[in-house]
């Protein structure tokens, strides 16, 4: 709810009513909002309700800039290392991918978009490299679907990870990294323009 902007940045959380719409008491609640808290996405608050944290600018060329690296490289060892059952998988998830950017589903391809990044990494068949891509990926979750609100970012997206797929298909680990590390770096490039649209417009009016 948080990633995807149902609970927008600077809301406050309201206890009662998300413990009705999730179906759960308000203890296991409070202990995932200490979670949430730990992942920078709620800030927590003595006498007061929790707050959807702002999406911090400081911290998000760094953060992208590590992601693309550690996924270029899973990238290379994935064109060596993957089956043809994981390449197969990974088509079939494009192919819904690209159905979902036709008709427009946001959210459903924003899943299928991370499935596939997750995919990848996993190809490469390096445990602390998964590992240090999910301790990241889990920080940069709601930072890549604003991204997508970029102009023409989700559009670019999908041709970017069609020939992303079309280097690890080849088994050409250099196209592959290359080309999957520029896409991260991109999306966090997006980012930045998303979050800095209305502080322009705030300037120029």
């Amino acid at each position: 709810m948080i990633i995807r902007g149902e609970l927008p940045p600077g809301s406050q959380t309201q206890e009662t009513k998300l413990s009705k719409e999730l179906g759960v008491s308000r203890t296991p609640l409070r202990e995932a909002m200490k979670v949430l808290a730990a992942e920078g996405l709620i800030e927590l608050r003595p006498n007061r309700s929790p707050r959807i944290a702002d999406v911090a600018v400081d911290g998000i060329s760094e953060l992208f800039e590590a992601l693309a690296g550690i996924e270029r490289l899973a990238a290379e060892l994935a064109a060596e290392r993957a089956t043809e059952r994981d390449l197969a998988r990974l088509r079939t998830l494009q192919t819904r991918m690209e159905g979902h950017h036709r008709n427009g589903k946001l959210d459903d391809y924003f899943t299928i978009n991370g499935e596939i990044h997750n995919t990848i990494v996993r190809m490469a068949r390096n445990t602390p490299l998964r590992e240090a891509h999910e301790t990241l990926i889990s920080r940069a979750e709601r930072a890549r679907y604003l991204a997508l609100g970029a102009n023409r970012r989700w559009s670019n997206s999908v041709d970017e990870h069609a020939d992303i797929l079309a280097a690890l298909e080849a088994r050409d680990g250099e196209a592959a990294g290359r080309l999957l590390g520029a896409h991260v770096a991109r999306t966090g490039t997006a980012l930045l323009e998303v979050l800095a649209a209305p502080q322009a417009k705030r300037t120029a009016a």
